[in-house]
């Protein structure tokens, strides 16, 4: 049973820096393409960001490129956001989720475990 639980959410004001972090119980973590996605009320759950098996390929949505971090540590079996320079239009439940048999993707469908999902807000 893969389980990934999110952390790190919160309340921030426009312009200032969130970290979320993501514990997956997965026995082969580095088997698994990670990711994060987002979802603002009544909108589409979206891609923000992946990352490759051995971390060392990432891809970022076009308005979080240059802000969003993400990063990996298979020996703790954890995937990292950090989010600078945040800004309203971020607000929005972060999901943590990981893809099996997959190259580095950004397709929803290619991811088939998620989290529950951590509330960022950010007020402007």
């Amino acid at each position: 049973q893969v389980q990934l639980v999110e952390s790190g959410g919160g309340l921030v004001q426009a312009g200032g820096s969130l970290r979320l972090s993501c514990a997956a119980s997965l026995r082969t973590f580095n088997d698994y393409v990670m990711g994060w996605f987002r979802q603002a009320p009544g909108k589409e759950r979206e891609f923000v960001a992946s990352i490759n098996r051995d971390g060392g390929r990432t891809v970022y949505e076009g308005s979080v490129q240059g802000r969003f971090t993400i990063s990996r540590d298979n020996a703790k079996n954890t995937v990292d956001l950090q989010m600078n320079r945040l800004k309203s239009e971020d607000t929005a439940v972060y999901y943590c989720a990981a893809a099996f048999g997959h190259g580095l993707t950004m397709i929803r469908g290619d991811f088939s475990s998620w989290g529950q999902g951590t509330q960022v807000t950010v007020s402007s």
